[in-house]
């Protein structure tokens, strides 16, 4: 019998309005979603970083065109190291408010189902001047100097948690900040200790850089998926409809989550090879 688990699509990092550049595929295959740029946050890009990989210049290097560009929305924050000083209650956590939250409340979205984030994400290379993106010059493989939509990261629901007097204790989400704590919708979503699906792993994580982790399919505009059977729109929450003009998947439009409400045997194997 197939569990019973959602399974989540989650947009999340750099977008064209929200950043305007990819995230990095590090030389050593580690991808580093980069949080949007938020005026309603206190986090600031110099106080993230990877191995001494401080966001800030990181991003100065990337895209020289970004202006005052500060602080920043770290969520879903699923990446233990990735503050300078980490708040000594951290968690793994997600939040979502509004309409967003209103869709996974709508689709029955509980503990126990399983988000997969992704994002926009173009392969970097380190040179003197510091990093930059690959283009066809450095690489004719796809693959390397192509914008591509990858899976970054999972996280399974452990617990939900929509009392804002609650919320406010996790005070280094961004989440509980006294904006957001004023709406009711405002909801934050915590790991579970083990993933349901394969015990031996943890209930959240992120990934390093691996073919079958790319959604975008091969020749095509980042947008355009590979057109697995188990996110094809009648396995899909809402209305959807698949816009792709010549092969692949699109699902055209600004959203956040993409609910699949049918469980098949493919879709679970599917997720656990990316998983593991």
């Amino acid at each position: 019998m197939l569990p019973e688990v959602k399974i989540i699509l989650s947009r999340k990092g750099f977008d064209n309005t929200y950043g305007g550049c990819a995230s990095p595929i590090l030389p050593d295959g580690t991808m580093l979603s980069m949080p949007i740029p938020s005026e309603d946050d206190d986090i600031l890009y110099s106080q993230l970083q990877y191995k001494e990989i401080n966001y800030a210049d990181m991003l100065k290097q990337l895209n020289p065109r970004i202006k005052n560009i500060t602080t920043c929305h770290l969520d879903p924050d699923i990446r233990p190291d990735i503050r300078i000083k980490s708040p000594e209650n951290w968690m793994p956590a997600f939040g979502q408010i509004g309409s967003a939250q209103g869709l996974l409340r709508n689709a029955g979205v509980t503990v126990g189902d399983i988000f997969l984030f992704f994002g926009w994400f173009r392969r970097v290379k380190h040179t003197k001047s510091g990093y930059r993106f690959l283009t066809k010059d450095d690489s004719n493989d796809f693959y390397d100097s192509s914008d591509l939509h990858v899976i970054f990261g999972y996280m399974q629901i452990g617990r939900i948690i929509t009392d804002q007097s609650e919320i406010r204790k996790l005070s280094w989400h961004p989440h509980a900040s006294e904006e957001r704590l004023k709406d009711k919708t405002n909801t934050i979503y915590i790991a579970s200790e083990k993933l349901s699906i394969c015990p031996d792993l943890p209930g959240y994580g992120t990934f390093d850089y691996r073919k079958d982790r790319v959604l975008t399919m091969e020749g095509k505009n980042r947008s355009v998926w590979n057109a697995y059977e188990f996110l094809m729109p009648d396995k899909i929450y809402g209305n959807r409809k698949n816009s792709a003009k010549d092969g692949g998947l699109s699902y055209r439009g600004i959203w956040q989550e993409l609910i699949v409400n049918n469980v098949s045997t493919e879709l679970l194997d599917w997720v656990i090879s990316i998983i593991k």
